[in-house]
C-alpha cells in the first residue's frame, strides 16, 4: 500500500512553542521551539493559488531546574507557557535544483507564568512574571521540496527568527529573545509499502548577540523524530526530540559554557485525509536535562491547504 503526496508536515518549521527557563543559552530559552516535527516532516503541501494556513497551540510546564550534571537545583521554580502560533505556507511549481520552491512565516503569541525562589545567605530571593505578548516572528524565505518516490519526501528550509517579540531584560521571562537567529533545517520521511513511517528533522540555530545584555547564546542542535504506523487516515506511534547546545555561551559573568541538553519522548498521532484539515497531536515528557528546565509539553496542530 503506497501513500503518495502526503502533505501533512506543511507547518513543521513554523508553529511555535518555547520551553523557556533553566539557565543555558540566555535565560535558558531554546532559540527555536523543539517538538514541532513529527509525522510527515519530509512532505510539504502541493502548490495552490492560496496556500496553507495553520494554527498550533501548545502547553509547556516545568517545575524542575537541572544543573550541568543533571541534578535538581535547590530552588523553588515553576513555569507554564501557553503558546499559539499562526502560520502561513505557500508552495509553488517553480523549480530550484530539481525541487519545488516555497516560503512561509509564523506569528506566535505566548502566555507565560513563571516564579523562582532561591535561598541565599541573606534570605530568599524571589521573582515572578505573568505576561501575555507577541513572541519573535519566524520567516522561511526558502523551502525546497524533493519527492524521489511516492513513499519518500525530503525538504530543506532556511529560517530567520527576528527580534520582534516583547522583551524586558529585567523580567524573569519574556516572549521575545531580543536577538536574531538563523536556522538551516533538513527534514525527511519514508513510508514503507506496509504503512510504517520513519520521520526525522535536523536543525541548527546560529544566534546573534543580545545588544541589551551583551550575551551571545551558543549554537544549538536538535533532532526531532517520529515512528508510527498508518491505519487508514490515521498515523499513531512514538515521537520526540533530542536537543543539545554545541558551543559555549559568551557573556558577562560566565564561569563555564552553560551548555544545555534534553531528550523528550511520548505518544504522537496524526490525521490526514485529502480535502479535510490535517491534525497532529503529541504529548512529550523531557528526560536527561542539563543546564535547563525539565518538563513536559502537549501540542495540537491543525492546518488546511486552499
Amino acid at each position: 500500500m503506497r501513500y503518495p503526496n502526503l502533505t501533512s508536515a506543511f507547518l513543521g518549521a513554523a508553529l511555535v512553542f518555547f520551553s523557556t527557563s533553566g539557565h543555558a543559552t540566555e535565560n535558558g530559552a531554546p532559540t527555536t521551539p523543539a517538538g514541532l516535527y513529527d509525522f510527515g516532516a519530509g512532505f510539504t503541501p502541493p502548490a495552490t493559488p492560496t496556500g496553507t494556513f495553520g494554527i498550533r497551540t501548545a502547553l509547556y510546564s516545568a517545575s524542575t531546574l537541572k544543573d550541568g550534571n543533571g541534578n535538581d537545583q535547590p530552588v523553588a521554580f515553576s513555569l507554564d507557557v501557553l503558546s499559539v502560533g499562526l502560520a502561513y505556507l505557500r508552495m509553488t511549481d517553480q523549480q530550484i535544483l530539481g525541487a519545488r520552491y516555497g516560503w512561509g512565516a509564523v506569528l506566535p503569541f505566548f502566555a507565560m507564568n513563571a516564579s523562582l525562589e532561591v535561598p541565599t545567605p541573606f534570605g530568599t530571593f524571589s521573582d515572578s512574571a505573568n505576561v501575555l505578548r507577541q513572541a519573535d516572528l519566524q520567516v522561511l524565505p526558502l523551502i525546497l521540496q524533493w519527492n524521489p518516490s511516492p513513499n519518500l519526501g525530503i525538504n530543506t528550509q532556511f529560517q530567520i527568527q527576528a527580534p520582534t517579540g516583547d522583551y524586558d531584560e529585567d523580567r524573569l521571562v519574556s516572549p521575545g529573545l531580543n536577538r536574531w537567529a538563523f536556522s538551516p533545517i533538513l527534514n525527511a520521511t519514508y513510508i514503507t509499502d506496509g504503512g510504517f513511517e520513519v520521520s526525522s528533522s535536523f536543525q541548527l540555530d546560529f544566534n546573534t548577540r543580545n545588544p541589551d545584555t551583551d550575551y551571545r547564546s551558543g549554537v544549538e542542535y536538535r533532532h526531532e523524530f517520529a515512528l508510527g504506523q498508518h491505519i487508514g487516515s490515521w498515523t499513531a506511534g512514538l515521537g520526540g526530540y533530542y536537543y543539545r547546545q554545541l558551543t559555549d555561551d559568551d557573556g558577562p559573568g560566565l564561569t563555564d559554557g552553560n551548555r544545555a541538553q534534553a531528550l523528550a519522548l511520548g505518544p504522537a498521532v496524526s490525521f490526514f485525509k485529502p480535502g479535510l484539515p490535517a491534525v497532529w497531536l503529541h504529548a512529550y515528557k523531557e528526560f536527561e536535562a542539563r543546564n535547563r528546565a525539565e518538563g513536559y509539553t502537549v501540542a495540537l496542530r491543525i492546518g488546511k491547504t486552499f
